[in-house]
């Protein structure tokens, strides 16, 4: 799974927030907010990375269970399918 070009993620005054930039997502509306955790998902994804591999990253990361981290990445992708930022 990767995340389309031409989506930024930035750190602005402590909040994680998903940008578009560029002219291929100029139909997108807004912004996406995420948490610490959707950021550190969301960084991996932008590298492209399995969902199994997403998730050991997450337990590995932040030292949670492999069930708490199976149903955290499957929030966060529904999350990522349903704003379109998948290639």
């Amino acid at each position: 799974m990767k995340i389309k070009d031409g989506f930024l993620l930035r750190n602005i005054a402590g909040n994680y927030v998903v940008v578009p930039i560029g002219k291929e997502n100029i139909d997108f509306n807004g912004m996406v907010s995420l948490n610490g955790t959707g950021a550190f998902l969301f960084e991996k994804l932008q590298a492209g990375i399995t969902e199994e591999e997403l998730i050991q990253a997450l337990m590995q990361e932040f030292e949670v269970s492999e069930e708490t981290a199976k149903e955290d990445v499957k929030l966060f992708i529904q999350k990522v399918e349903k704003e379109g930022l998948f290639e």
